[in-house]
């Protein structure tokens, strides 16, 4: 497992950008969280941790795992998921549709708030293709640094 934060302004241009290393958990781990694996690494170890380690706090967080909905228990942020396709109860964010935690009933009027800057015909996903292509570079990169120091 691998996270990246990107904090960005409402025209998508960057302002801060975290990442994680790899989080592998070993065969024990696996066999005793089970189901619950997965879900506590994206949001307790990798979400939290990145969202803690930030120097700037944003007014929202946007997730593109439904995933990671459960991490709004744990942030004080309104956190949503950028959906591919409708969805029911979504709300409409540029070209897109997101979806809040259920428990959250505030969050999807704190959403619309905080995104009112985004433009109509904004891709409210790409910045996740950006996030993938820096943690792929990053990590590359590292990778080759480590060979040649071999």
């Amino acid at each position: 497992f691998l996270g990246g934060l990107l904090i960005t302004n409402s025209q998508g241009r960057p302002l801060e950008f975290q990442c994680t290393t790899p989080v592998e958990p070993n065969a024990t781990q696996t066999l005793l969280y089970g189901p619950t694996l997965k879900p506590y690494v994206l949001n307790d170890l990798i979400g939290k941790t990145l969202l803690e380690r930030a120097s700037l706090s944003p007014r929202v967080v946007l997730v593109d795992d439904c995933g990671m909905l459960p991490l709004r228990k744990l942030i004080r942020q309104p956190l949503a998921c950028v959906c591919s396709g409708e969805q029911p109860g979504g709300i409409r964010i540029g070209r897109n549709v997101l979806i809040c935690h259920p428990e959250f009933a505030d969050d999807a009027a704190a959403v619309k708030s905080a995104c009112s800057g985004i433009p109509a015909d904004a891709d409210v996903a790409e910045p996740f293709e950006r996030v993938r292509a820096a943690l792929q570079e990053a990590f590359q990169t590292a990778a080759n640094a480590t060979r040649g120091a071999a």
